[in-house]
């Protein structure tokens, strides 16, 4: 791979500093269709780019993971934190680039990408209600909207690589063909998003929060983002199948 070509993919799946591009351009795209968009084509576009992988992409996008790790437990705007997990998602599809089968690798990318657009769509939705999706800002949603706090718990579950849903199965590819000091840097990386999840779901879900109560996601919405869920799991079902 060609210095050029190795930068570019580097643009598109989000080694640090490179990875400061797609952060910018998520903040500009405030829609949730165009941040839904950007998450879904951003890293198949890395991956068109790829030819090789070269040395020391490997410990660089650990490395990448891990600071955007540490940065989500003081983030608490769900766009950003959204945006940074998947800078850090992004980065680990370096340890699977070797697999050999680039319908398998683009595959891995959907996979980590789908539960960002949900995380998008929900913010969207929390956004409308309160008039932004901050941790704290709304507060309570467990009492106020029961189905959006239910929906938004188990998006971020599933964004943040808990098992059975398909982010965990890239994640767990990663730490296969990873040498074992950096599979156990990749478990602090997911132990550290795990916990940023939490932290997350405790500021905007529990609690009594403030103000009367909202009008709450329709049963018909809520079956759509379960629907959703379900697919991530099947399609994470589906990866674990071909695991080497």
């Amino acid at each position: 791979m060609s210095m050029p070509t190795a930068y570019a993919a580097g643009f598109f799946l989000t080694l640090f500093p490179l990875s400061l591009v797609f952060n910018v351009l998520f903040g500009w795209a405030r829609h949730p269709l165009a941040r839904s968009a950007l998450l879904l084509v951003w890293p198949q576009i890395g991956l068109l780019l790829f030819t090789e992988v070269p040395g020391g992409a490997a410990p660089w996008a650990i490395a990448t993971a891990g600071f955007y790790a540490l940065r989500m437990l003081a983030v608490r705007e769900m766009g950003i934190w959204t945006a940074q997990l998947a800078t850090g998602l992004w980065a680990i599809l370096w340890l699977v680039l070797p697999a050999g089968d680039p319908a398998a690798v683009h595959l891995y990318a959907l996979a980590m990408s789908l539960p960002l657009v949900l995380l998008v769509l929900v913010a969207h939705h929390v956004t409308r209600r309160f008039g932004a999706a901050y941790a704290g800002a709304p507060g309570g949603l467990a009492t106020r909207t029961p189905r959006l706090a239910g929906v938004l718990v188990v998006a971020v579950l599933v964004a943040v690589c808990t098992p059975p849903a398909a982010p965990f199965f890239v994640l767990l590819e990663g730490m296969f063909r990873a040498t074992l000091s950096q599979a156990l840097a990749l478990s602090l990386v997911w132990l550290l998003w795990s916990w940023a999840g939490i932290r997350l779901i405790q500021g905007m879900v529990v609690g009594p929060g403030d103000g009367d109560a909202m009008r709450d996601l329709a049963k018909w919405i809520a079956w759509a983002y379960g629907a959703g869920i379900v697919g991530c799991i099947l399609l994470g079902i589906h990866i674990a199948g071909g695991l080497s």
